[in-house]
């Protein structure tokens, strides 16, 4: 039985309970965690982490709990207001149970585990051996992933971006014929809109049951905000998910989608139809290299890495925490790589850049982003210019290969090909 499918539960039992059997290892793997904890801890005593998205959350679910205006109020001393539907903010009532202090340590806590759950599910979809994944290399991997800049600024901002990751890459990941597969990526799409683009993935790769199970989830979660929230739902639908001011500054350098390298290009904080041309060739262009994808290798982890950087190039608004879509695409890289020291440069040079912080780096307060040199550009954003590299490859390797056959776009599937025994590797665990 396969580890990378959706029923190995019992291969991943078994590789976990070998791991737990091998103390020296994982004594090894926790000690490291515990350390990078340590100074991550220390790191918060001595410069003050904000943690401002995690109070945002906890208004939303006080206005929720309370029947207060949801869209109506700011908190921190960045005067930051709700902008995420009411569905988000019902799961947030949880939140405000407990203090303040205890919710911000429970939320690092949380992310934390979350981080090695996503280390656990990117192996396992990258289609890498079970030890890759063991318990001592997981807690290992995830004490180096911490200091990831995504990883690290969704600890900072107290942010969910790692917990709707899991879910899209878990639901995803499952066999096409997984009962509600799609589901889960609804809901996530309820939380927050973006997830709601591996709909049309599923629909152009010719799996419309689960494209219409991602929008059976999406509307749940809708119908569920306007069951307990009537009047903000109104409010949010109709007005406040159009308003992207909301949100933040396009041009400011957190913001790496391609509206912000535009703006920044152009020198301007209204891009306007600039940016609007460059996110429809990119969308189209996306999807189409990952359709591409899943005709010529059936696997969905590449394709699916590719509809997330189209999704995150293309969001008007795509802060740096929102690229933590760098953990299954370093698991990829890897699975990759192999035994081949080029290939393996290649994955140290994409951990670097997602290390480096070198949009923080550049003197960026107020508008001066707006006046950068052209050599500074590169370094204002090297997350859209990552992805867009990352789409030039893909594209330029679904040229080199050759359609799977009865993929969509690809030759009509043989009769009479045996299907697959149970020990065979499913689609899911192939990689480039």
């Amino acid at each position: 039985m396969s580890a990378a499918d959706g029923t190995g539960t019992w291969t991943w039992r078994r590789t976990w309970a070998q791991s737990l059997a091998s103390p020296g290892r994982l004594g090894t793997g926790a000690a490291l965690l515990a350390l990078s904890c340590a100074g991550l801890f220390a790191l918060s005593l001595a410069v003050q982490l904000p943690m401002s998205d995690i109070e945002v959350y906890r208004a939303e679910g006080q206005a929720a709990a309370t029947g207060g205006d949801l869209y109506g109020f700011t908190v921190t001393k960045w005067a930051l207001p709700a902008t995420y539907p009411p569905f988000a903010a019902l799961l947030f009532i949880p939140t405000t149970w407990i203090s303040l202090t205890t919710l911000k340590i429970t939320c690092v806590m949380v992310n934390a585990a979350l981080l090695a759950l996503l280390i656990h599910l990117s192996c396992k979809a990258a289609g890498l051996r079970r030890a890759a994944y063991s318990a001592p290399l997981v807690l290992a991997t995830t004490a180096l992933g911490i200091w990831l800049e995504p990883v690290f600024q969704t600890l900072v901002f107290g942010q969910i971006n790692l917990v709707l990751t899991c879910l899209v890459l878990w639901d995803l990941s499952r066999p096409d014929g997984a009962r509600f597969k799609g589901f889960a990526t609804g809901l996530a799409a309820g939380v927050k809109l973006t997830p709601a683009i591996f709909a049309v993935y599923l629909l152009i790769t010719g799996r419309v049951r689960a494209a219409c199970t991602v929008l059976a989830g999406f509307v749940v979660s809708v119908l569920l905000g306007a069951l307990v929230l009537p009047g903000a739902s109104v409010e949010f639908w109709t007005r406040r998910m159009f308003e992207t001011q909301r949100v933040g500054k396009v041009w400011i350098v957190d913001n790496q989608s391609l509206q912000g390298l535009v703006a920044r290009l152009a020198r301007t904080t209204t891009p306007g139809v600039w940016w609007l041309a460059a996110a429809v060739v990119t969308g189209v262009a996306g999807l189409w290299i990952a359709r591409r994808l899943y005709a010529r290798r059936g696997g969905d982890l590449w394709g699916v890495l590719a509809v997330a950087v189209t999704a995150l190039l293309v969001s008007p608004i795509s802060w740096s925490h929102h690229w933590v879509w760098c953990v299954p695409l370093l698991a990829a890289l890897s699975a990759r790589a192999r035994r081949d020291p080029w290939r393996w440069a290649l994955v140290g040079a994409v951990a670097v850049a997602f290390s480096a912080r070198s949009m923080w780096v550049l003197h960026h307060g107020g508008l001066r982003a707006l006046h950068f040199a052209w050599w500074q550009q590169p370094l204002a954003a090297p997350y859209p210019l990552l992805g867009l590299a990352l789409l030039a490859a893909l594209a330029w390797w679904t040229v080199r290969t050759p359609p799977r056959t009865g993929a969509p776009g690809g030759e009509p599937a043989a009769r009479g090909v045996p299907k697959p025994r149970s020990g065979d590797r499913p689609a899911a665990a192939t990689h480039p």
